[in-house]
């Protein structure tokens, strides 16, 4: 799995216990410019195939609880539906003739039929359709990201495919959740998130079978949510770069490179 190569950076906490996430990184890269260092591994034979360089802004962030939870409000946010809808009493078909005179029944007070208290009649101060969204900004929600996978890879969580996450034609989901126990990606620790660049249905499809163990995600249905849901994360470089190329708008970065 990928590990960190680099010194800790708990000397960044002990000499600048206040400083923002901007100033803790620009006081790494200044006393320790070197990249990060990831394996790579081929699929499902999970054989180590080279090094791969990443700045230090990509894959070694502070972490940061609260942009963290920030981003995960935000995202929930978004996908609140907010359709709920009542109808008032003005809504409710009906006629507006009051029911009983005023005074000298010995009743009380009374409207019409589309009053709130009465069976059928509108709904007082119901749910209307509205906006759930929060807002966020980019250059946060950007961080975000980033220091979720800087937390997966300082765990040894993140383990980088060097090509495709791909099984042969003939494999069995036996075989698939053979591959999860051999490694230690199942149930038992914690299950894993599988993140491609692409979509295969097959390959979906055979891992949604061994749902007990693992989930699978397109690139573009990751949320920062994903990253931090399960006990690790499976995903192809090609996807990383990508992730991280969308997500670093911010820094002036430079692409990973490759190291034999």
């Amino acid at each position: 799995m990928a590990t960190e190569s680099a010194g800790s950076t708990e000397y960044l906490t002990k000499t600048a216990p206040l400083a923002d996430s901007a100033v803790a990184d620009s006081l790494a890269s200044r006393w320790d410019p070197s990249p990060v260092k990831a394996t790579t591994y081929s699929f499902p034979s999970m054989e180590p195939l080279r090094f791969v360089e990443y700045p230090r802004n990509h894959l070694l962030m502070p972490l940061r609880k609260d942009i963290l939870h920030r981003a995960v409000v935000y995202e929930g946010d978004k996908t609140r539906q907010g359709s709920a809808s009542t109808k008032w009493r003005d809504d409710v078909h009906g006629s507006g003739r009051k029911l009983h005179q005023q005074k000298g029944t010995g009743k009380a007070r009374v409207g019409d039929r589309k009053s709130p208290i009465r069976k059928g009649g509108g709904v007082a101060h119901g749910p209307h359709p509205r906006d759930f969204s929060s807002g966020l900004p980019r250059k946060i929600y950007d961080q975000a990201w980033r220091i979720a996978l800087s937390y997966r890879y300082k765990r040894g969580q993140l383990i980088i495919i060097d090509d495709e996450i791909a099984m042969p034609g003939d494999a069995t989901p036996h075989l698939l959740r053979e591959i999860f126990k051999i490694n230690r990606w199942g149930r038992e620790f914690g299950r894993s998130t599988l993140i491609t660049d692409r979509r295969d249905d097959d390959l979906f499809a055979a891992v949604e079978e061994v749902g007990e163990h693992a989930r699978i995600l397109d690139r573009d249905d990751v949320d920062v949510k994903d990253l931090l849901e399960t006990g690790r994360l499976i995903v192809e470089k090609q996807a990383l770069d990508r992730i991280l190329a969308h997500h670093s708008k911010d820094l002036n970065s430079t692409p990973a490179k490759a190291t034999y």
